[in-house]
C-alpha cells in the first residue's frame, strides 16, 4: 500500500503535543483569525512559530486553516496574516475561498495550498482546476462515496494529494454550508462560530395554538431530526487507501487533548495495521468508544444518502471519563497522578499511553501529597501517589467507567 498521512486536530498547544505524542504525522490548527473554529483557543503568531519548530523537530508538519469566507472589509487583514503564517513556518494553508487562494499565492508564495472541504470539491474537473491554480492538495467534500473518490483519483494528476475526513462530527448541511446557527443565534457557522442548532431537540407548534408545543416523537425523549451520526472509519482504512486517499483527517479542533490523544492513537493503530497487511487490532474500536461521541456511522462512503440521524438523543455518548493523568513514575513501583475525576484505591483503571496498547492497572497504597494514606481522590487536580503493577509513563491518561455505567 502507498504511504498515507494521519492528520490530527490541534485547538491549542497542548492538543498539538497530544497529536504528535500519540502518532499523528501532521496537525492542522488555526491562527487568531480566519479559522473555522473560533471557540478553540487557537494559536498566536509566537505559538505558531513554536508549533512549527516542534513539528519540524519531529519531522512532522503543521497546516494552518484560513478557511472562513471573509467579507470585503476583512481583506485588508489577510496579507499580514498570510505573511505571518509563512514566516512562522507553516507547511500549508487550508483555503476555501478563491480570493484568499489568489492572495496566498502573492503573500505566502512558498507555502503549499490545500483546498478546504468547504470548497465542496466533488469532481475531477474541479480538482484539476484547483491544481492548476496552485493547490497541492484537495480536501474532498464529505458527501463522497469511496467509488467517487477512486474515480477522482484516477482522473487527476498523481502529484495532487487527496485528503478526506475519517472521524468526527458530521454536518447536516453540505460540507458545512449552513445558515441555521446564524438564523437562530447570530453566530455565523461559515465564520467559525457555529452553535450547532442541528443537535437541538425540536417540537411542533400549530399556528393558532401559540405556546402549545407538540412533540415530534420517535421515542419518549422526542426526535432529534437534524442530528447526524459521527463519522468513524477506523475499520475501513484499507478501503480508503485503495480509493486513493493520501491524508486521513480527524475532525475536532474544539475537542480536548484527551480526545485528540485517544482518536489519534486508535487511527495510528489502524493505519499501521493496514500498511502491514494485518487485521485491525482488537483494541482500536473499543478505544473509540472511550471518548465522548455521538452514535457512529460511515458517513457517505458507502451510501450516497449519508450517515443518517441519531434520532434518540441530541447529546453525546459518555460512558468513560478520565480519572487522572500520570505525572510519571516515582520509582519502579509507584506513580504520581493528577486527578481529573474522582477515583478510588483498589479501582481498576484503563491506561492510554503512546508506547503500547491500552492496559489496565489497579491502584493500591494510595497517598496524598502529605504522605497520608487515602481511599479516594475527590478534589480537582489533587496529586496522589499509588502503587501500580505496571509502569505508567508521564502523560498517560487513566480512564474509568462512569459510575452510572458500571
Amino acid at each position: 500500500m502507498a504511504t498515507v498521512e494521519l492528520l490530527s486536530p490541534a485547538g491549542d498547544f497542548e492538543r498539538l503535543k497530544a497529536a504528535f505524542h500519540y502518532g499523528a504525522d501532521a496537525a492542522y490548527l488555526a491562527g487568531q483569525e480566519f479559522g473555522m473554529r473560533s471557540a478553540s483557543p487557537n494559536f498566536s503568531h509566537e505559538e505558531m512559530c513554536r508549533a512549527a519548530e516542534l513539528a519540524h523537530g519531529l519531522e512532522k508538519k503543521i497546516y494552518v486553516t484560513c478557511n472562513t469566507l471573509p467579507r470585503n472589509d476583512e481583506l485588508d487583514a489577510l496579507p499580514g496574516f498570510l505573511e505571518s503564517c509563512e514566516a512562522a513556518g507553516a507547511d500549508a494553508l487550508i483555503i476555501s475561498d478563491m480570493g484568499v487562494l489568489r492572495m496566498a499565492k502573492k503573500y505566502a508564495p512558498h507555502t503549499e495550498i490545500h483546498i478546504s472541504t468547504q470548497t465542496g470539491v466533488v469532481n475531477s474537473e474541479a480538482a484539476c482546476m484547483l491544481h492548476e491554480l496552485g493547490a497541492s492538495r484537495v480536501v474532498l467534500a464529505r458527501e463522497m462515496t469511496l467509488e467517487e473518490i477512486a474515480d477522482i483519483r484516477a482522473k487527476t494528476p498523481r502529484e495532487l494529494e487527496i485528503e478526506a475526513f475519517v472521524h468526527g462530527a458530521m454536518c447536516v448541511s453540505f460540507s458545512g454550508r449552513c445558515l441555521l446557527s446564524n438564523y437562530f443565534t447570530g453566530r455565523d457557522g461559515n465564520r467559525g462560530e457555529c452553535a450547532q442548532p442541528c443537535r437541538w431537540k425540536y417540537s411542533l407548534m400549530e399556528e393558532t395554538r401559540p405556546g402549545r408545543y407538540m412533540p415530534v416523537e420517535e421515542t419518549k425523549n422526542g426526535t432529534f431530526i437534524l442530528n447526524s451520526r459521527d463519522l468513524c472509519m477506523a475499520d475501513h482504512i484499507p478501503e480508503l487507501i485503495k480509493a486513493g486517499v493520501y491524508s486521513l483527517k480527524i475532525e475536532g479542533r474544539a475537542k480536548a487533548d484527551y480526545y485528540v490523544a485517544s482518536v489519534t492513537k486508535a487511527y495510528r493503530g489502524a493505519i499501521d495495521a493496514a500498511m502491514e497487511n494485518r487485521p485491525l487490532p482488537e483494541w482500536v474500536m473499543p478505544e473509540l468508544d472511550k471518548i465522548s461521541h455521538r452514535a457512529y456511522g460511515t458517513g457517505f462512503y458507502y451510501d450516497k444518502n449519508g450517515p443518517g440521524q441519531d434520532s434518540e438523543r441530541g447529546g453525546y455518548v459518555r460512558e468513560w471519563e478520565v480519572a487522572c493523568v500520570s505525572l510519571g513514575m516515582v520509582d519502579e513501583n509507584h506513580v504520581r497522578l493528577s486527578q481529573r475525576n474522582r477515583f478510588f484505591a483498589g479501582e481498576p483503571l484503563d491506561v492510554l499511553c503512546p508506547q503500547e496498547e491500552p492496559f489496565t492497572v489497579t491502584l493500591s497504597e494510595m497517598k496524598n501529597s502529605d504522605g497520608e494514606e487515602i481511599e479516594a481522590a475527590p478534589p480537582a487536580t489533587m496529586e496522589v501517589t499509588a502503587r501500580v503493577s505496571h509502569p505508567v509513563p508521564a502523560g498517560a491518561y487513566l480512564r474509568r467507567l462512569r459510575g452510572d455505567k458500571k
